[in-house]
């Protein structure tokens, strides 16, 4: 559907609500069959998709919501619109995408990133990818970077029905099987054997329409001894309703191969964050996480690592800051299952005005994954005395032949220091929000120029707030 076109009247039978205000059409709230079958028709899913999202809506049905995270108070997906279309479809030029939508991403940075570091970019704005491009020297490298709806349709179909939710299985929890049943946008990257692609590749997630949900799927596979570094980033306005994103992220990485998957979330605090995010690495094959989670009025977010080869290894840094009404639940989860794995798990969490920071891990170390190492860091900051923060370690431990560890600390800003700062001619708001960044500095300079500024100007916002 091109930027002016009108719905017709076979539109109208998918389509039950059209907002005039965002310019969108939207499927009616809750989660039925007949949605579900609305769904796949409008996405034009082979007979195994469709299938699979009827059997992840029945698993859906009978689990339970999950009980390790805070209360999701105020979430209601009979009030949650699980599919929204705006007006444009797909296109392959920054120029060609609508001028309301191009604002939105112009706003963010996106096509000045695009043109600076990036090596190809996607937008989705709601539930719908409007804007794809990948660079020709990357494509000459046999890279593709593409709509995930796009190649299971194409020649990598095969693959996708291999890998679609394999490491992430419906029957994970009761949000993966929603995931399942409306999965919609999302990416699909595969990098061949011994290609090292040192520019970074981007998608970027916009939740613009009201009262609605966000179910983008992320498959990403790097081939025997390939690199690639993918950015991730999201964010979406506020609103008096609640909006929920259950996308979904599983990563493939080949022996002695290596991803960078790097996120910087911005959701507005009416967000549920529910997002689901697993890679599993071969042989000698490395995945490195780096995560900014701010915003959002609950997260539940847990990367998780399967060292399924021997000499597979991780690395998670990453950082939270919870402000007012916020109850962010976040951390990481590794499982050694291989010999001479290792695991370096690294976080640091910002608590203020009351909001709620609580950090949850899993180390599993099998029986026969003698000789790993696993290592547990994480560090809290609390910027007031009505902020709380948590740590929850969870190790299980089934060999004797390794080694692991774990610290956590607490602490709150100094008065010294910002009394020296104030001294040097520093105001007490920027001595505060140097300290903070500084505190979080482990995981920007872990990003591109680019990103580790907007996660700098993030903080700064938030302490502002």
């Amino acid at each position: 559907m091109n930027d002016t076109a009108k719905v017709t009247d076979i539109d109208r039978s998918i389509y039950d609500i059209r907002d005039e205000e965002n310019n969108d059409y939207r499927m009616s709230s809750g989660l039925t069959a007949e949605i579900v079958e609305k769904l796949s028709d409008e996405k034009n899913d082979p007979d195994w998709m469709r299938e699979f999202r009827l059997r992840s809506l029945q698993i859906y049905n009978e689990l339970e919501i999950p009980e390790w995270g805070p209360p999701l108070d105020g979430l209601d997906i009979d009030n949650i619109s699980t599919y929204v279309r705006p007006k444009s479809d797909m296109k392959a030029s920054w120029e060609d995408v609508p001028d309301d939508i191009k604002d939105t991403f112009e706003r963010l940075g996106i096509p000045q990133a695009e043109r600076k570091s990036l090596a190809g970019v996607g937008a989705q704005y709601d539930s719908e990818l409007v804007y794809h491009n990948v660079k020709d020297s990357v494509s000459k490298q046999g890279v593709v970077y593409t709509d995930l709806e796009s190649a299971l349709r194409g020649e990598y179909a095969d693959l996708i029905k291999e890998k679609f939710m394999r490491l992430v299985p419906p029957s994970d929890h009761k949000f993966a099987a929603l995931h399942g049943a409306v999965w919609s946008g999302g990416s699909f990257v595969y990098v061949p054997k011994g290609v090292r692609l040192d520019i970074p590749l981007q998608s970027y997630f916009r939740l613009n329409a009201k009262g609605a949900g966000q179910f983008e799927h992320t498959l990403i596979i790097v081939e025997d001894d390939a690199y690639l570094h993918f950015i991730e980033g999201c964010s979406a306005p506020k609103y008096n309703v609640a909006n929920l994103h259950a996308g979904c992220v599983e990563l493939y990485v080949g022996k002695n191969a290596t991803l960078r998957y790097s996120t910087i979330e911005n959701w507005s605090k009416n967000m549920f964050n529910l997002n689901t995010k697993r890679a599993v690495a071969d042989e000698g094959g490395r995945v490195e996480w780096v995560s900014g989670s701010f915003g959002s009025h609950t997260s539940y977010l847990y990367p998780m690592t399967i060292l399924k080869g021997k000499g597979s290894s991780m690395e998670f840094t990453g950082i939270t800051f919870a402000g007012q009404g916020q109850n962010l639940d976040t951390g990481a989860k590794v499982v050694h299952s291989a010999p001479d794995t290792s695991s370096v798990i690294s976080t640091r969490s910002i608590s203020k005005d009351g909001g709620v920071s609580t950090y949850r891990s899993a180390v599993v170390i099998n029986k026969n994954a003698k000789g790993a190492r696993a290592s547990v860091s994480c560090d809290s900051l609390m910027l007031d005395a009505i902020s709380r923060s948590d740590t929850i370690p969870a190790m299980d431990i089934r060999t004797g032949s390794c080694a692991v560890g774990h610290e956590a600390r607490i602490g709150r800003i100094s008065d010294d220091e910002v009394f020296y700062l104030m001294s040097r001619g520093m105001s007490e708001e920027d001595a505060r929000a140097l300290i903070v960044s500084g505190f979080a500095d482990s995981v920007s300079k872990e990003l591109p120029l680019e990103y580790a500024v907007e996660m700098n100007n993030l903080i700064r916002l938030e302490m502002k707030k």
